[in-house]
């Protein structure tokens, strides 16, 4: 067992409830070592499928959460300066290739595209990482792999994958969970029974359905998992629903007031 990647397993098996083959095919993507792209809204569970699959393949896993100020260097490594002078430090891209764990870049659409483009000859037959600054290349280890994660609702000219990055992964669409699957998980993440859970889901439905009508993105899965978790907690429904769905999501006064009607409809 490799010290190095210890702090990165998944020792306790993450709650994950299948909605159709994705298990499946991600755990045959992973014996050919496939690089995998999981795309979907915020909060309907990539990045929890991707640590329960770390989980079930006895894989660690490394988790990198994009951001546009992130440099090459932040996921390759850099030289540091300490007492003795010099010394060289891999970044989790490097200590995931160099020593297998499973690297995951979620949200990787809010990096910088000249940033991405250093993990093409890892998600290649190359599967090699080349250390610039450090005159090294890295040969990936036979367990490593890439898994990267974004949300295609959030896609512009400026913010989208090359071809020439998408065309290097297989791909998995998550969406939010059928009506009696998200209640089944919701009541699991909180608690609260599977009549309160449904009643939740039906307002987060009612919600999906102003995207794109005054709603950027509907109440995702995560929303309804902080809601019940306050429900559950004694929080009013009402105000539990109102902290955790209809603030965080808009600030147009109309907007909230459809929200709240549609909480009070149920609650």
């Amino acid at each position: 067992m490799n010290d190095i990647l210890e702090p990165y397993r998944v020792t306790q098996q993450p709650y994950y409830r299948p909605v159709a083959d994705e298990v499946a095919l991600f755990d045959a993507a992973y014996s050919v070592r496939m690089p995998m792209m999981n795309k979907g809204p915020t909060g309907c569970g990539k990045t929890r499928f991707v640590e329960y699959m770390a989980w079930k393949l006895q894989k660690p896993l490394i988790t990198v959460a994009c951001n546009e100020d992130m440099t090459a260097s932040d996921l390759v490594g850099r030289f540091l300066l300490d007492a003795n002078g010099t010394r060289w430090q891999d970044g989790p891209l490097a200590t995931a290739a160099r020593h297998g764990a499973i690297c995951y870049l979620d949200e990787v659409v809010e990096a910088r595209q000249d940033t991405t483009v250093v993990i093409h000859p890892l998600t290649d037959n190359r599967r090699i990482l080349p250390l610039e600054k450090k005159g090294e290349l890295v040969q990936a280890h036979p367990d490593f792999q890439v898994v990267i994660s974004y949300n295609p609702g959030y896609q512009s000219l400026m913010k989208d994958l090359k071809q020439s990055t998408k065309q290097r992964f297989g791909a998995l669409d998550f969406s939010y969970p059928a009506r009696d699957v998200e209640s089944e998980i919701v009541a699991h993440e909180t608690g609260v029974s599977l009549e309160v859970a449904g009643k939740l889901v039906s307002i987060a439905e009612r919600a999906r359905n102003l995207k794109g009508h005054g709603l950027d993105e509907g109440l995702s899965t995560r929303m309804l998992i902080y809601a019940g978790s306050l429900i559950k907690k004694g929080v009013a429904t009402q105000a539990a629903c109102r902290v955790a769905l209809v603030r965080p999501i808009t600030d147009d006064p109309d907007m909230r007031d459809a929200l709240d009607a549609a909480v009070a409809t149920f609650f």
